[in-house]
């Protein structure tokens, strides 16, 4: 079987742009550090800090600036930092616990947005096609490591012209695995 590309998410928070101008200052932009492999999507310079009820966390923003502000974790990071966070995809917010985020200009709340973020795969149309998958569709993904090798399931298949084809897991995920590079779509 072809594979796919493997990519670990470490924990990372998304800003809309009025939560971004909160904490950097009227107007700020945020400073590219780094492309991601998805299109247009990028690690910034700017870090931020997440309070969470037991303890806090300098995170990196993620850009460009989106809707709505989240903090992506993995469920380590989460319980370490006192949040009972939901495994949800991105953007689905409704429900999920709230935090403070402190930034060099400003501290804010927000009431909303803190998440384990689901494991998926992203497909252009053309990737979908050819793997023969949909939006929305769960898939499993087999990956093969020296002494930890597995099968993860519920993964969510993300399809969209503005994605390249990559599987996302977090940090917890990638260490029980032992850090793959590599998978193979189970259907």
């Amino acid at each position: 079987m072809e594979k796919i590309l493997v990519e670990t998410s470490a924990k990372h928070i998304h800003l809309s742009q009025a939560d971004l101008e909160a904490l950097f200052g009227k107007g700020y932009e945020l400073t590219k550090f780094k492309d991601l492999s998805q299109p247009g999507q990028y690690a910034a310079e700017e870090k931020v800090t997440v309070v969470g009820p037991r303890s806090e966390a300098t995170m990196r923003v993620l850009g460009p600036v989106r809707k709505e502000s989240q903090v992506e974790l993995a469920a380590t990071d989460a319980r370490g930092l006192g949040f009972k966070a939901p495994v949800r995809e991105s953007g689905d917010l409704d429900g999920t616990p709230g935090c403070v985020l402190r930034g060099p200009k400003g501290e804010i709340t927000i009431d909303k947005g803190v998440i384990i973020a689901k494991r998926h795969i992203h497909f252009s149309t053309e990737d979908a096609k050819h793997f023969g998958v949909e939006n929305g569709q769960i898939v499993s993904v087999k990956v093969e490591t020296a002494d930890r090798s597995l099968t993860f399931g519920d993964v969510v298949c993300r399809v969209s012209d503005k994605y390249a084809l990559a599987m996302h897991i977090d940090t917890d995920e990638a260490n029980a695995a032992g850090a793959p590079k590599e998978g193979e779509i189970i259907k």
